[in-house]
Formats: structure tokens, sequence, C-alpha cells
């Protein structure tokens, strides 16, 4: 276990320089910025594969206890990495619409994503222990995370374009019940004191939205790692550096959401082969590798598609 101290005193280390130095301010985030940011969360994640096959070779800590070979952890840590991110695009989606309902200014949605991202931290650490325990204890465990991410893709090709009332969630209903909300405050702060009584803040209600969204969103990410490993110290570092580099990603993407609409597809693909691959792993193995390339080449197609697409539309 304390290897995983290690290693969230690591993650904290990186998002404390990045808040507490380099987004010190709230102010808005150029899209230079936020590309040359994603840049840095991408390269430390890439590093971090170097850094996972010395930890399975030299077994640092006992942590191999699977006995994995490092190449094949590795090869696993990027492919459950590459899984992870290319799922959060769909979460893009969700927190640019999240934003524009609460209308909250660009200068204060860095800080409520970093937030956020401590919370995911947590909430992923738990979900991630349990659902190794469960696999491990009970093998058919792995089918019905096989059914879940079947029926995922399923709901993602039928969603509409409905606009949703963020103000009816769980997450906003919950935090009502424990603090009243002042809707109208758009001050920088969470929570704000009148009248000697304590308010939330509209901010507030945006970051437990966003919260609740990312613990939906988990729900078919982390099955989706588990169809490479059970290995929990690989499916947590490679999960967690995806959504470390996620904030950034956002303020490059959001605006630029409508030039990939193709994407959903390939996101739908990802998610009914790691599904399809759960429900018949015990009969067809596929290595990682093979897992890796697909879903890489699912995801460029639906790129060069979007792009092409674009560009043969009629002005």
């Amino acid at each position: 276990m304390m290897v995983y101290v290690i290693f969230l005193a690591i993650v904290f280390a990186l998002l404390a320089l990045d808040l507490g130095v380099f987004h010190k301010a709230n102010k808005e985030v150029s899209m230079k910025e936020s590309l040359a940011w994603t840049a840095v969360w991408v390269t430390i994640s890439l590093l971090f594969g170097g850094a996972i096959y010395w930890i399975y070779d030299v077994n640092f800590m006992g942590i191999n206890t699977l006995g994995t070979e490092p190449a094949k952890a590795m090869i696993d840590y990027f492919t459950g990495y590459v899984i992870e991110e290319s799922l959060s695009l769909d979460n893009i989606f969700v927190m640019a619409m999240i934003f524009g309902f609460f209308k909250v200014e660009l200068k204060y949605q860095h800080n409520i994503l970093f937030w956020g991202i401590i919370g995911a931290v947590f909430f992923r650490l738990i979900m991630i222990l349990l659902g190794t325990a469960f696999v491990n204890s009970f093998e058919w465990t792995i089918y019905i995370f096989g059914v879940i991410l079947l029926f995922s893709a399923y709901k993602m090709i039928k969603q509409g374009e409905e606009d949703e009332d963020f103000r009816d969630s769980a997450g906003v209903k919950f935090l009502s019940r424990i603090y009243p909300i002042d809707w109208d405050a758009q001050n920088g702060k969470y929570f704000i004191k009148k009248d000697g009584k304590w308010f939330a803040t509209s901010l507030m209600a945006t970051l437990v939205v966003v919260e609740f969204s990312d613990i939906l969103f988990a729900v078919d990410s982390i099955p989706a790692i588990f169809s490479i490993t059970t290995d929990s110290f690989i499916v947590f570092t490679s999960n967690i550096f995806a959504i470390l580099g996620l904030r950034n990603l956002y303020f490059f993407l959001a605006n630029m959401l409508d030039k990939f609409e193709y994407m959903k597809y390939s996101l739908v693909f990802v998610l009914m082969f790691v599904g399809i691959k759960m429900l018949i792993m015990h009969w067809v193995h596929i290595p990682p590798m093979v897992s890796l390339v697909v879903i890489l080449g699912a995801l460029v197609l639906g790129i060069l598609y979007s792009i092409f697409h674009k560009d043969k539309e009629p002005v």
C-alpha cells in the first residue's frame, strides 16, 4: 500500500505546483496555454510508462504480486491510459454543457476543474480497489462489466442533444440539503456568508455536478481498463494520469468539439470492443498490444473522418 501513498504524494505535489504556482490567480486559460499544459501532462504520463517498467522489473515494494512481465505491465499502462483518455472526450462535452448551464466565467473554470480532479482521485481509488477485489474474488464480475460497457455504447448512440436541467441533478439536490444555494453569487468563492448564514454559491453547485458526472463516467472507463488488466496499481495510475491532463485538454477542445462530431462513433466502437473483449476473454485472448493498436486506430479514424467530412460539406 505504501507504493500508492508515494504515487499519490507525487500527484498532489504536481497539482499543488500547478495551482499554487502556475495558476494561482483566477484567469481565463488561452488555447495556446492549454495546449502547452496538455503537452506537459501527456509527457509526464508517457515518462511514467518507463517508471512502470522499472517498478515491475525490480518488484518495487512488492507491487508485482501477479508476476507481470515489465514490458507487459508498461503496455497495459499505456493501453489503459489511451482508453481512459479517449472515453474522457465524452466527459469534455458534458463539462462544457455544465459550465454553460451555470454560466461560469472562463476565469473560474480552471479552479473548478482542479478541485474536481482532487475529488476524482479519491473516488476512483476507492472504485478501482473495490472493482479489483470483486474481479479477483468473483470471476463472473468481468461479464457484468462487459455488459455495462455494451449498454454504455448503446446509450451513447441513443443520447440526444436536448438540454439538461442540472439544477435538478442529484448532486445539487444533495448540496441544497446541507447549504442553501445563492445562484447569483459569481465572485470566485464556493461559500459566502450573508446575515450570519452560510450559503453555497453557483460555483460550488457546478463543482458538485462536475464531481458527480465524473463518478458516472468512471462507471464506464474503469471497467474498460479491467478488460486489459486486473492489476489495481496499473489501472489506478493509468486512470489518474489520464484525468490529470483532462482539465487542460478541456480548454483546448471545448471550442472545437463541433469539428470532431464523428468522434462519438469512435468512442462507441471503443466501448463495444472492450465490452466484447471482456465477454469472450476466457475463450479468446486478445493481446494488449493488439487492443492498443485497435483503440488508437479507431480514434485516429474518427478524427480523420470528422476533418475530411467537414472539408467536403457544402459552404
